[in-house]
């Protein structure tokens, strides 16, 4: 464990959430902001419900550094979306991409996430997680700020608003929002969603893996051909480290 993570590593999961439990979204990013001041970070994909977490972070600490992760596949909306946020928002936005382009990445290992859960879990851990990872490591990251929802998929479900991931901690302060509590927030503050998000995109990522829904499917529908609902930025790298934290209800 790094020096930066050394520091934090005395908080107690348990008791933060007990804190928290009912505390509101803002409430929450201020408790961060000022347990982990300048090591603290947002990460964002600028997906449909995105300008929420961007709004609601920047409101408390507004040069908070904010990481995209840029896979060489997001759609052309989405870098527009980013920039329009970018500006609106005046964002610290750091971008991060994968070290090997997208041509050269197909040439040599072709489309991966055409070949099962298994190309697409390599795919996501050379595409995502890499760059994620070193995002969190050069900006000294030891918590980051996440808009994950329960209601979004299973896992999420079973999350709590303080959690340890891959020995940074990560706080969720929209967790038991709905969608209804989203949109409301977008609507008050005059944000926008994602420009596909009109067009039946509910959640989106890449343009390879995410596709419109019907009216009666759930946000996470329309991600990946084999089912997948995470895309492993989200999730422990460690089986030992995933198994403690369910064991823990966190």
């Amino acid at each position: 464990m790094n020096e930066i993570l050394a520091e934090t590593a005395s908080i107690d999961v348990a008791e933060a959430n007990d804190r928290l439990a009912e505390a509101g979204a803002l409430e929450t990013v201020r408790w961060a902001a000022e347990t982990f001041g300048d090591r603290l970070v947002l990460s964002s994909s600028f997906g449909a419900q995105s300008a929420l977490m961007l709004h609601l972070a920047t409101r408390v600490v507004p040069a908070i550094p904010v990481i995209l992760v840029d896979t060489g596949y997001l759609f052309a909306e989405t870098y527009r979306f980013a920039e329009r946020l970018r500006e609106r928002l005046g964002l610290n936005l750091h971008v991060y991409a994968p070290q090997m382009t997208a041509a050269r990445f197909e040439a040599l290992y072709g489309r991966l996430w055409e070949h099962g859960p298994d190309g697409e879990a390599r795919y996501l851990e050379m595409r995502k997680r890499e760059p994620m990872e070193r995002g969190l490591r050069e900006l000294g990251a030891a918590a980051w700020l996440a808009g994950l929802r329960a209601e979004q998929t299973d896992h999420r479900a079973a999350l709590r608003t303080v959690e340890r991931q891959d020995g940074r901690y990560k706080v969720h302060p929209v967790l038991n929002w709905t969608t209804k509590d989203v949109h409301e927030y977008l609507k008050a503050h005059d944000l926008p969603y994602h420009p596909l998000y009109h067009q039946g995109y509910a959640s989106i990522g890449d343009w390879h893996s995410s596709f419109p829904i019907t009216a009666a499917g759930d946000e996470r529908a329309g991600r990946f051909q084999s089912g997948r609902q995470e895309c492993g930025l989200h999730l422990p790298t460690s089986e030992a480290e995933d198994h403690s934290r369910a064991s823990s209800d966190l």
